[in-house]
C-alpha cells in the first residue's frame, strides 16, 4: 500500500497561519522520514481556517527540507490561471525537486463565488467550459508537444528541464474523471468529498481510458479523510474538531480556527448539529491504527488501487502527526522511499 499526506494547513484556534504553515513543514519533514509516498498541498481562499492559497510557494520551501517523498498539489485550480503559467511554475518546482514532483490539478474554485470572482483579473478569463483545453494545454506547454504549425508552439515554459511534473486530474465526479479518460491522464479521486458511487465512477474511467502520449494506462489514486490516535475513544474525539469546524461554516459562524476538543465538549448542539456531525463522521474513517488501517483497505479494494492519500484535521498539531506516525507504523512503511522520473509511460509512483 502506497500511503500519502493531503494538507489543507488548517489553523488552529488560539494559532497564527505561521504556525499552521509551520506545521504543515514540520509533517511533511516526518512524512518523509516514515516513508510516505508523496505530500500534497490543497488549494484555498479567503479561508478564516486553512492558510494555504499558494501551495506552490510553500512547495518552493518544502523542496529544501525533504529528501525522497514526492511533492505536489492536491490541487491547484487550474481555472483561475494560465495554463503557461502554471506550466513555468512546476518548471520551477522541478529545477528544485527533480524527479519528485507531482501537478495535481483542479476545476473546482476552492473558495466562495467572490473569491473565486476576484481571482479572475484580466480580460482573458476562462470559463468552466475552457477547462479541458487549459488540461491540454498545460500538457503541451510541459511536453513541449504542440503542432509546428500552432500559433503557441515557439513559447517554452522555463526553466528547462529534463523531465515534467507528473500530472494528477482532481475529481469528485464523473465530469473531470471524464476528461482524465479522455486526455488519457491520471486520476486522483477525491473520496472524502464524494462517498456516492465513487468506486463506479472511477471503474468507468478506467473503461473508457484513451492512452495518450503521456501515459498508456489509467492510474488512480484515492483522497480520504481518516485520523487514528492511541485509542479509538481519543481518535473519535480529535475528528470531531473538523466536524464542528464543517458545521460552524455551514452554519454562516464567524470561524477563528479549528476547535479544540476541550471547546467542542463545552459546546451545546441540537439535535440538527448533532445529525450533521455524525453525518460527517460516517464520511470520515476513525478509530484505533489496527481499525482505521482494515478499514481503509478496505476502502482500496472497493476501488482498486493501493494508492491513498489520507486528510487529517485536528486542533493540536502534535496530535495530527501523531496520527500519521501510527498510521505509518500500522501499515509498515519504510524510511526510505523510492524517486521515479516523469516521463512518457512511467510508473507513477
Amino acid at each position: 500500500m502506497k500511503l500519502s499526506v493531503l494538507d489543507q494547513s488548517p489553523i488552529s484556534v488560539g494559532k497564527t497561519a505561521h504556525e499552521a504553515v509551520q506545521a504543515t513543514l514540520n509533517l511533511a519533514c516526518a512524512a518523509d522520514r516514515w516513508g510516505y509516498t508523496r505530500y500534497w498541498l490543497a488549494e484555498h481562499h479567503s479561508s478564516g481556517t486553512l492558510a494555504d492559497a499558494s501551495p506552490e510557494i510553500l512547495l518552493a520551501a518544502m523542496t529544501a527540507r525533504t529528501k525522497n517523498i514526492r511533492i505536489g498539489t492536491g490541487g491547484v485550480m487550474l481555472s483561475h490561471y494560465s495554463p503557461f503559467k502554471v506550466a513555468e511554475v512546476f518548471r520551477m518546482l522541478e529545477a528544485l525537486a527533480p524527479g519528485r514532483v507531482d501537478m495535481g490539478i483542479g476545476r473546482a474554485p476552492g473558495s466562495d463565488q467572490m473569491a473565486s470572482y476576484a481571482l479572475q483579473a484580466g480580460p482573458n478569463t476562462f470559463p468552466i467550459e475552457k477547462y479541458p483545453q487549459q488540461v491540454y494545454d498545460l500538457m503541451r506547454y510541459l511536453s513541449e508537444t504542440f503542432p509546428a504549425d500552432h500559433p503557441l508552439s515557439r513559447l517554452r515554459a522555463m526553466p528547462a528541464a529534463p523531465n515534467w511534473a507528473v500530472p494528477w486530474l482532481l475529481s469528485s465526479s464523473l465530469g473531470s474523471a471524464g476528461i482524465a479518460a479522455r486526455l488519457g491522464l491520471p486520476l486522483s479521486f477525491a473520496h472524502f468529498i464524494s462517498q456516492g458511487g465513487g468506486p463506479e465512477c472511477v471503474k468507468w474511467y478506467r473503461d473508457n481510458f484513451e492512452p495518450s502520449e503521456w501515459f498508456d494506462k489509467p492510474r488512480v489514486n484515492i483522497g480520504i479523510s481518516a485520523i487514528t490516535a492511541d485509542t479509538t475513544e481519543r481518535a473519535h474525539d480529535l475528528a470531531t474538531c473538523r466536524h464542528v469546524m464543517r458545521l460552524m461554516r455551514n452554519k454562516g459562524q464567524e470561524m477563528k480556527g479549528v476547535p479544540s476538543v476541550d471547546e467542542i465538549k463545552a459546546m451545546d448542539f441540537d439535535e440538527a448539529d448533532e445529525g450533521f456531525i455524525e453525518q460527517q463522521r460516517s464520511k470520515s474513517i476513525e478509530g484505533d491504527p489496527e481499525t482505521v488501517k482494515a478499514k481503509i483497505e478496505s476502502l482500496a479494494e472497493q476501488y482498486e488501487t493501493d494508492d491513498v492519500i489520507v486528510l487529517t484535521i485536528t486542533h493540536d498539531y502534535a496530535e495530527r502527526q501523531r496520527s500519521y506516525e501510527l498510521l505509518a507504523g500500522a501499515f509498515g512503511l519504510r524510511g526510505e522511499g523510492r524517486v521515479e522520473n516523469a516521463m512518457t509511460n512511467v510508473e507513477v509512483e
